[in-house]
Order: structure tokens, then C-alpha cells, then sequence
């Protein structure tokens, strides 16, 4: 029987981002991550070379890619020992403005951003009170004459220090007075140098991985509402695009990841000599390498069914889900496997592995927790009752 090879379609994209991803090699990102530094020369980089514009269409200066595109973009900056968090909310935030906003917002803002004139990185939902419970955010917005104003506060948004653009989420409509929960959200895009001392208050939060994160204070915020992204009320229904987005971006990245730990783990056990042979050599430390590549291997094809659907614009929450939950337990197993194999030298920050392995450990919780997906699938693919 004939050998298949099965070409990668995708290749060009692959090889391309991986020569640029070589100009930042494992010594860049560490000395960031001691620093805590934002890798502005990488995101430049990424920006000029129009990898951070694929999902911008082309009439606006972008690319034109689709979301399958997009998490192949960054899977290899993973893979290659980068960390797309710094840059992967211009990505899915993009889609929010590209499906919702308006001809004038799309043709004011998309092709500063695909030039890289402006960026687009942050998101604000999250909040300190109501965590998950999207539907029971408390950041108000109030109609007054052009204008909404808006107090709150939102918690774990990442890169707004390195933004100028910022997607916000807050309640239009009381909820005692819409019949569902979801109701009376709404979306505006805000100007964060126009915000900052106007109404807008960072707080940053430190953390165990180099992943900028803030607080974010509103106290009577002025928005223009011009800046209101599709009709008032719709927002929770908007953000939802951005979210199945958000959480197939990010399957790939940890499939980048669980690459990168699965690359590091092989190449580490067949040139580890102890008692006079490759700890390759042992089962013990195959196992787990091979374990996770088939795991691996897996969570990808969960991952490209997801974007798949995503750019045909069919239902795609169930797979966006379960391709997060997979490629982040997948990186996981890897990540432990890698430093399990490395033994004590996976603990010295000059073989990186440290670093990747608290990167990766981030997606077990964020950007949504592996059981509340467990209970996301339990409810809305098998039918069982609502667990909270």
C-alpha cells in the first residue's frame, strides 16, 4: 500500500511566521519575562509584516484571512517559543468590530489598525463582583443626550496599556427591567488615550506569568455615542462572536505550546545520557512525550473544526469550547511531561521551560475555565439540567 503524505495547505503561512518568529529567539522572551517587559519590537514586527491585520479585510488594508488563518498565525508564534498573549486580542477583538460595527467605524478605524497606526488589543467584560456570570455585570452606561457615561469596574484586562483601542461591555438597561438577562448589554469601542484621566483609572495587577493585566476604574466615563458598536441592548449576543473567537485563538496557542513542550521533551531525552543510554530509550519518559502528541493531535482537529465553522458563520460555541478545553489539557500534560523529562534542569530559567510551563497553565483558567466548559457542554450539547 502507497505511503499518503498529506500536504499542510497552510505551509506558506507557517514557514513565513516562523522565519519572523526567528528573529526573536528564547534569549528575547526571557529576558522580557525577567524584565516583565511588553515585546514591543516582536509586536511591531508582527504588525509591519501584517500578521496582526489578517482578519482585516482587504478593502481596508488587512489581509482577509479567516479565523483558520489566524489560529495558524498564532499556534507558530507559540510553537516557536513566543507568546501570542501579548497580541491575540487584536485578533479576536476584531471580529466584534468587523461583524457589528458600522461602514463609518469599519472604515474609520480598520485601516489605522492594519497599519498598525492604532491598536485594538484589549477587552473589557470581566468583573470582580460577578467573574463569569457575564449576564450580572454591574458597569453601568447611561444615555445622556450624544453621549453615554459610564462607571464601573472591570478586572484581568490584559494590554490595555499597550492599546489605544479598548472593547467594552456594560449594562444599558437595568436588569430588572428586561426579560432576559441577557438583554440591555451593550458594546462600545473607547478611545483609551482619550479616557485616561477622564473618567478611566489603571490599576495594574501583578501575576505569576509576564501577562500584563490590569483593573480598570470607570467613574462617570464620557463615550461618544457614535461609539456605540451595533444596536443598543445586542451586546451580549455581539460579544459571543468575539468569545468562540477568543477561545479557538486560543486552542491554537496552546497546540502551539504543547508542540513547543513536545519538540523540547524529545530532542532533551534522546541527547540526555544517564547510566549509558538516551532516557529516551526508557518507557517511562516515551509515554508521556507520546502520550500528549497524540493528544495533540487531537485538540487540532477540534481547533480547525471550530475556525472552520467560525468563517462560514455557522453555530460554533460547542466545538469553540471543546477545542479549548482539549488543547489546553493537551499543552498542559505536555508541559509537565517536558519538565518531568528535563528533571531538575527544567527549572533553570536557560532552558525556557519554566517559563512556558506557567505561560500554559494560564488556560486552564482564562479565558474560561475547564469546568464551567464541562458545564457548558453538559447543558447545551447533552441536554442535562443547568448546574449553576
Amino acid at each position: 500500500m502507497p505511503t499518503i503524505h498529506a500536504e499542510d495547505p497552510h505551509q506558506e503561512i507557517r514557514d513565513a511566521v516562523r522565519a519572523l518568529c526567528a528573529d526573536f529567539p528564547d534569549a528575547y522572551f526571557r529576558t522580557l519575562d525577567e524584565q516583565r517587559g511588553y515585546p514591543e519590537a516582536f509586536v511591531d514586527a508582527l504588525t509591519k509584516a501584517g500578521w496582526l491585520a489578517a482578519l482585516i479585510p482587504a478593502d481596508y488594508g488587512g489581509s482577509g484571512l479567516g479565523l483558520v488563518e489566524a489560529s495558524i498565525i498564532m499556534e507558530e508564534i507559540n510553537r516557536s517559543g513566543g507568546n501570542s498573549g501579548a497580541c491575540h486580542g487584536q485578533m479576536y477583538n476584531m471580529g466584534t468590530l468587523l461583524r457589528h460595527g458600522s461602514a463609518e467605524q469599519k472604515q474609520r478605524y480598520l485601516p489605522k489598525i492594519a497599519s498598525g497606526e492604532l491598536r485594538l488589543q484589549s477587552m473589557a467584560v470581566t468583573e470582580p463582583t460577578t467573574g463569569s456570570d457575564t449576564t450580572k455585570l454591574k458597569t453601568r452606561a447611561v444615555r445622556k443626550g450624544d453621549r453615554y457615561v459610564v462607571s464601573g469596574q472591570k478586572v484581568w484586562i490584559s494590554r490595555i496599556q499597550h492599546s489605544d483601542l479598548m472593547i467594552l461591555l456594560a449594562r444599558t438597561t437595568p436588569a430588572d427591567e428586561v426579560k432576559k438577562r441577557s438583554e440591555g448589554l451593550s458594546i462600545f469601542l473607547v478611545d483609551v488615550r482619550e479616557a485616561l484621566g477622564k473618567g478611566m483609572d489603571i490599576r495594574p495587577i501583578p501575576n505569576m506569568v509576564n501577562h500584563e493585566t490590569n483593573e480598570v476604574f470607570f467613574e462617570e466615563l464620557e463615550i461618544p455615542a457614535e461609539n456605540l458598536i451595533g444596536e443598543e441592548g445586542k451586546g451580549f449576543r455581539y460579544i459571543l462572536d468575539g468569545l468562540n473567537a477568543e477561545r479557538t485563538l486560543i486552542a491554537a496557542e496552546c497546540i502551539g505550546d504543547g508542540y513547543w513542550f513536545v519538540d523540547r521533551a524529545t530532542r532533551y531525552a534522546n541527547e540526555r545520557i544517564v547510566f549509558d543510554r538516551p532516557i529516551g530509550r526508557n518507557q517511562g519518559v516515551q509515554f508521556p512525550i507520546a502520550e500528549s502528541h497524540i493528544e495533540l493531535k487531537a485538540a487540532d482537529l477540534m481547533r480547525f473544526r471550530a475556525a472552520e465553522l467560525f468563517d462560514a458563520r455557522q453555530p460554533c460555541g460547542a466545538e469553540a469550547n471543546m477545542a479549548k478545553y482539549l488543547a489546553a489539557k493537551a499543552s498542559w500534560e505536555a508541559a509537565n511531561a517536558c519538565l518531568q523529562t528535563h528533571g531538575g534542569f527544567g527549572f533553570a530559567t536557560e532552558y525556557d521551560v519554566e517559563r512556558k510551563f506557567r505561560e500554559t497553565r494560564l488556560y486552564q483558567v482564562a479565558p474560561i475555565s475547564s469546568n464551567l466548559i464541562l458545564s457548558y457542554v453538559a447543558e447545551h450539547v447533552l441536554g442535562l439540567p443547568k448546574s449553576y
